[in-house]
């Protein structure tokens, strides 16, 4: 949600999700059906396009790049690896494997977002 930039209510309007199933192809049978039309997170109801709709939009340079180096990002991880490595990876994994001096500018929005590492939450005990 914070990278995306939208609220909760945008994306249930803008960019719902299918919900969890349990293989990827049951999600895209589920996706195919079409139950969110075109306002949802991916959009797959054209025949020759993909339309990613989660992030809001942005006239930020910035904001823009990051954002197609993400989803650039995103559909090279989902060529390379299996369906259970991609289920057993997690943020913190996609985040420390991401080229420096290829995703620059999305690692600087990342950091800027607080979105890049989990940075241990430091609480004090009530003794």
């Amino acid at each position: 949600m914070r990278f995306s930039r939208r609220t909760a209510h945008q994306v249930k309007r803008w960019a719902a999700r299918y919900g969890y199933k349990n293989n990827p192809k049951a999600i895209l049978a589920h996706a195919k059906e079409g139950y969110s039309g075109r306002y949802a997170c991916v959009n797959i109801t054209n025949y020759a396009t993909i339309e990613f709709r989660i992030f809001r939009g942005t006239l930020k340079y910035n904001t823009l790049i990051a954002t197609l180096q993400l989803v650039n990002e995103i559909c090279e991880v989902a060529f390379l690896l299996s369906d259970e490595q991609l289920a057993a990876l997690s943020w913190c994994e996609f985040v420390e494997q991401l080229d420096v001096h290829k995703y620059s500018e999305l690692i600087a929005y990342l950091k800027e977002r607080r979105l890049y590492i989990n940075e241990p939450v430091e609480s004090e005990e009530d003794e």
